[in-house]
Formats: C-alpha cells, structure tokens, sequence
C-alpha cells in the first residue's frame, strides 16, 4: 500500500515517515473533532487549536496548511504521534501471527493520536451506546455551547468550566442519560478527587479503578480513555466488535497477548473485523 507524505513546514526534523494516513487515523473511531469538508480538505481542533489538512492526490502528498515549525513540532507531530516508529512495532506485533499480519497489511497507516486526556475522558463516556456520527454531533454542541471561541471553533470545555454546569443546563447537547456522568467527571476532575496527570504513569490498574470512581466509567470508557488519551498502548478495549473479533480469531485468547503494543494491534483488528464482517460469520 502507498503511504502518505507529510509536506511539513520549513525547519522541521521528523524521522523518515512511512505508515501513516490520516484518514485512517482520524475516522476509525479513536476521536470525533474531524470533519471531512466537501473540497477534501480535513478540519479539527485539537488542544485549543484548529488545523486544515490537504492531500495532493496526484503525490500522495499531506499538506498541512498554515504552520510554523514551532507549532507543528509542539502540537501537530505528538498529536499524531509522528515520531514514533509503527514500522518497527508492526514487525514486532506480527511476528509469527498470520491473523494481525494480515489485519495490519489493511490498514497499516492508523497511528494512535496523543489527546487531551480530559478530553478523551467525556467523549468515551459520550460514546457509551452510541454510534460515530452522533457521537460528533453531541461533541460539536458541547463546545460550540460551553467551549472557549478559538480560531476556526471552539476549545473543548475544561473540567472546570463544566463543573459550573447541571444536567438541565447539558440539555441543549442532547447527550440523554449521559449528562449526568459528565456532570460527574467534571466535579470529580476540577475538585482533584480524580487527578488526571497520575494516570499517565501510574500503575494500569490503578488507572483503571481511578477512572471508574467516575458515575457512568466502566472498564471499556476507562481502557479507551487510558488508551486514546494518555496513550497507555498497552490498553485493549474491548467493545461488541472486538468481543466477536478475538471469540473468532483468537478464540480464549485476551489483549494481553499482544503485550506492551496492545491498543495498536486492538486498532488493526478493529478496523480489519468491522470492514471485513464475514471474517466474523
């Protein structure tokens, strides 16, 4: 498979780039602020921050429009997670395992984004029995309702800021039962009775029972928030379709057996086993 190109701004060092293509990074569930606009190009807002993404197709090539190195380097390669090396942890994964070479192969440019972890947090919560495009539609209203203008958009709202909310004031972001555990993460988080930075280091277990002292945080929201926003790639989240993706590939088999990696091969499956269901049947 052709990889993309990053055409980056002038003074930046980046490692050589292989495996990585944005739409497969972005739409395969991980986050919900991008935006695929009718001319091709890709908006989001990340960090407080907006960015528009081209590709020139005739080149595979992805522009990013309008950066200085300084911001790209500071914000736009670690959000993508661009100075790591997938080409090397792929090989590493897919070592004697025919299943994951093969998913792998699919989809070799997903990367796992580096969020704002507050940020994961709420939209995993938003994400308990919902589908992608409402998902999105209900982020898009909670910032454009509470979030700080910016360039482009507007910020996600801090912890702070939605502490200052009630379920009656969240119901204009028709997120339904799920109010009242954003209304509890953000109590939680701006009073300090869950601290957010800890979970970058400390041990996964702990993580995990720290997250679920949030109303509504159960073990799938706490690994993808773990996974998604503190980049803890040893997490596995285990949703419907990686419970029937591992029941029939890995049958008995837990993430645990992909090792230190396991949120980038649970990425490889996932978007292996939902375009190719009848793997499944």
């Amino acid at each position: 498979m052709k990889q993309q190109i990053i055409q980056i701004p002038e003074g930046v060092a980046l490692p050589r780039q292989t495996s990585f293509d944005l739409e497969q990074t972005l739409f395969c569930g991980q986050c919900f602020r991008w935006h695929k606009r009718p001319d091709g190009t890709i908006t989001g807002i990340a960090f407080g921050q907006s960015l528009t993404v081209s590709t020139d197709f005739q080149r595979d090539l992805l522009i990013f429009h309008n950066l200085t190195a300084e911001r790209f380097n500071k914000v736009w390669a670690p959000y993508f997670d661009l100075f790591t090396d997938y080409d090397a942890i792929r090989a590493r994964l897919c070592q004697d395992d025919p299943i994951l070479t093969a998913a792998a192969a699919f989809a070799p440019g997903i990367r796992i984004l580096r969020q704002e972890p507050w940020e994961a947090l709420c939209s995993f919560i938003i994400s308990q029995n919902n589908n992608i495009p409402r998902i999105q539609g209900i982020i898009d209203r909670l910032c454009q309702q509470f979030g700080t203008p910016v360039y482009g958009g507007f910020a996600f709202p801090s912890a702070e800021q939605m502490a200052r909310l009630s379920v009656e004031d969240l119901g204009p972001v028709r997120c339904g039962f799920r109010a009242k555990y954003l209304c509890s993460a953000a109590r939680l988080v701006a009073e300090g009775q869950v601290e957010l930075e800890p979970l970058y280091t400390m041990p996964l277990e702990e993580a995990r029972h720290m997250l679920m002292r949030i109303q509504g945080v159960g073990p799938k929201v706490a690994e993808c928030t773990l996974l998604y926003g503190f980049h803890r790639l040893e997490c596995f989240p285990m949703d419907v379709w990686m419970k029937r993706v591992m029941a029939k590939l890995y049958p008995g088999e837990r993430g645990s057996r992909f090792g230190p990696y396991a949120g980038i091969a649970q990425q490889y499956l996932f978007h292996y086993g939902r375009a190719n269901p009848q793997l499944l049947e």
